[in-house]
């Protein structure tokens, strides 16, 4: 396949591992579809589920904190294990299996996310923060006509390797790579908000009525970080994250062609 010119109508997409497995053909195929158009996706996923469940299979306990899982030696080569290969080669196969040229990265290649340690890594262990994205290497990889899927593992300068949440990665590459849209891929339909006795989506919410409803407890649980993460990436030249149920049809191109589905937060 020839190589697009980086830089043009280019998104970072962020998907939870086991959202991506349950999704059908028909997401990759978009995918594939947005790719032969000159749009650039970047994938970042994460793997939460997988690598719990990998963890109980070799008898490995963990522990979450404030919703970070605490990372030590042992977790994190089950971390580096499940996201770095088993999920990514997963996506990247899906991708390929449909016809798409998909490049699978974790963030040690080339130390593509450079972390360091986050504020309580007394707490949680090998837990990072993203200081620097080598997005030079995103654009090179794209230049080649590949998609790159990305595992959110990241390494400092010693060689040190560090676990960080997805959605955190996610907002950094998008950020770094300076694209005004990132779309977060989940199974809900977006951020929902009580009226009349029913809950329905938002399409619209800026960054001050997110933080009201964390304080009123409308937006609980695994919401928070997505949401936060979200905030995070509105800045430079990331004008907007739009949250989606992977599910809803041709969701991407939709998205990318400006139909309002899901809810999309932005910057006020």
């Amino acid at each position: 396949m020839p190589g697009n010119k980086a830089g043009g109508d280019m998104f970072v997409m962020k998907c939870g591992g086991s959202t991506l497995a349950a999704l059908p053909d028909s997401f990759f195929e978009d995918l594939k579809g947005l790719q032969e158009k000159g749009v650039q996706p970047v994938i970042v996923h994460g793997g939460g589920p997988a690598i719990s469940g990998n963890l109980e299979k070799l008898g490995i306990e963990t522990e979450f904190v404030n919703g970070l899982r605490k990372t030590t030696e042992d977790v994190l080569d089950v971390v580096e294990m499940v996201l770095a290969g088993t999920i990514n080669k997963q996506i990247v196969r899906r991708i390929q299996s449909v016809g798409g040229s998909a490049l699978g990265l974790s963030g040690s290649d080339g130390g593509l996310i450079e972390a360091r340690p986050v504020a309580n890594s007394a707490e949680v262990g090998w837990v990072g923060d993203v200081t620097h994205v080598k997005s030079s290497i995103l654009n090179g990889v794209m230049e080649m006509g590949y998609m790159p899927v990305v595992a959110p593992i990241g390494v400092d300068a010693a060689g040190q390797r560090y676990n960080i949440n997805a959605d955190t990665a996610a907002g950094a590459v998008a950020s770094h790579l300076g694209v005004a849209r990132m779309i977060v891929v989940t199974d809900v339909p977006g951020i929902m908000k009580s009226a009349g006795g029913e809950k329905r989506v938002l399409p619209t919410v800026t960054v001050q009525e997110i933080e009201d409803m964390i304080g009123t407890g409308e937006i609980y649980g695994g919401m928070i970080p997505k949401v936060r993460a979200a905030i995070a990436c509105i800045h430079g030249k990331v004008r907007e994250v739009v949250i989606v149920d992977g599910s809803e049809p041709n969701v991407l191109s939709r998205v990318v062609a400006g139909e309002v589905l899901g809810t999309r937060i932005v910057r006020m």
